[in-house]
């Protein structure tokens, strides 16, 4: 489950800019919370809004340049690792719009927590127990520094819940290591090429049951862009029995009318099977409308991360969905019947029908805004503080007043031109135009 996210230098972002996924003290939703004894509750579920090119969608690629920088190099020499990152590397890009930045390391800080590797977290068992009966919950923090194609620096410490101080695992600066007692006892090599991050050597040449839970965690993540068109063609397709009739009754429960679906070997085709009266008729999944190949898409994906207790990263979830499958969407993730392992979801959006305080938590949006010096800066509707000084009520219309400009992250022009000196504009270019 992840914590806390944190990075700077990283293309819109200059400055060092922190997500944080740790729940607020505050009242609304709290039987949605991802909470375990003797830990901070988490959100299932965040949203960031804002504006075009306003720095939403590199907030997830920052996460995504984190997970894929790690994974990447034991997939390339593991081909048979099986992971559901949905997307290639993204290089870690500096910061553009000044003298300086392009000569620093671009920076990430990650705090996330996992359980004793063959373990799953539940909401109905405490994994933070340390009897023999149950799990162990570790919280393990990684900092990695990148420049220009090269490690820079990078950091592992691992912490008990309820421990008093985090353990050292490594630590790297240049080309300089060192090693923490977990390590020294395993005496693994130091020697590393200068573009690999040392936890993905250790994970490809060792087997330290440390560096695989971290390990595992990042390959567990799934990142998808629905920003791009391609990504609708990418479909996960299971012949197990169970989890196609999971999907066909999601698929029901949305309004999708469809009694089973079949995956065509020779064709590479998927079919959707509808019965009516007596008869059964297939349709390519070519043929179906934009919103139902999306759920088609989208659904598997999310399922599994629900069964899993799986970080899902998705870039503009929103596209081709109806409002209303939207938020079915959201509330699985906070819905601690379904939702039984700690997944979580973070998405960008443009969608305002569910930017209500009956679908999200306060600390559960957050915002994506452009500043005069054209880098990016996030914060959430929590953070915000009215012209009293008080914190956005909680019973708001979120959407009225995201529209009305109060929250920044405006999705309108910020120059846009007042309707006389519109309609003077349009009356100077007809002008002109004759």
């Amino acid at each position: 489950m992840l914590c806390q996210f944190s990075f700077q230098n990283f293309k819109s972002y200059r400055g060092e800019t922190t997500f944080d996924l740790q729940a607020s003290a505050i009242p609304e939703f709290a039987d949605s919370l991802i909470t375990r004894e003797r830990c901070s509750s988490l959100l299932p579920v965040s949203v960031v809004y804002g504006s075009n090119g306003g720095g939403k969608t590199n907030l997830l690629q920052a996460l995504s340049c984190l997970i894929s920088t790690v994974v990447k190099p034991i997939h390339d020499l593991e081909k048979n690792r099986k992971s559901l990152i949905m997307q290639q590397r993204i290089q870690a890009e500096p910061f553009l719009f000044d003298s300086v930045s392009a000569e620093e390391p671009t920076e990430f800080r990650i705090f996330f927590r996992t359980n004793e590797p063959g373990q799953r977290a539940s909401h109905s068992t405490c994994p933070c127990k340390t009897d023999e009966s149950r799990p162990v919950m570790y919280e393990y923090r990684y900092y990695l520094a990148v420049l220009k194609g090269e490690i820079f620096a990078e950091t592992l410490d691992r912490k008990k819940i309820g421990g008093k101080k985090p353990a050292r695992i490594f630590y790297r600066e240049g080309g300089e290591i060192s090693l923490g007692t977990i390590l020294k006892k395993e005496n693994v090599s130091t020697s590393v090429n200068a573009k690999m991050p040392f936890l993905s050597f250790l994970a490809i040449n060792y087997n330290i049951p440390a560096v695989a839970e971290v390990q595992e965690w990042f390959e567990s993540c799934i990142i998808r862009s629905y920003a791009n068109p391609m990504a609708e063609m990418r479909i996960m397709v299971s012949d197990d029995a169970a989890f196609k009739k999971q999907i066909v009754l999601l698929l029901n429960d949305m309004g999708i009318e469809v009694d089973d679906y079949r995956f065509d070997d020779q064709e590479k085709q998927l079919y959707l099977t509808r019965r009516i009266e007596d008869t059964e008729y297939e349709l390519a999944f070519d043929h179906e409308s934009d919103g139902t190949r999306k759920l088609i898409a989208a659904l598997p994906v999310l399922l599994t991360a629900l069964q899993e207790g799986r970080l899902v990263i998705i870039d503009e979830l929103d596209a081709k969905l109806h409002p209303k499958l939207l938020r079915y969407v959201i509330s699985m993730f906070k819905n601690q019947g379904i939702n039984a392992h700690g997944a979580q979801l973070l998405f960008t959006s443009h969608d305002m029908a569910t930017m209500k305080n009956t679908v999200f938590r306060r600390d559960e949006i957050w915002f994506a805004a452009l500043n005069e010096r054209y880098g990016s800066e996030l914060y959430s509707l929590y953070e915000i503080r009215r012209e009293d000084h008080e914190r956005i009520n909680s019973t708001a219309a979120f959407d009225k007043q995201y529209m009305e400009g109060r929250y920044g992250a405006d999705p309108y022009l910020q120059n846009m031109m007042s309707e006389s000196e519109w309609r003077t504009d349009t009356s100077r270019l007809t002008r002109e135009r004759k």
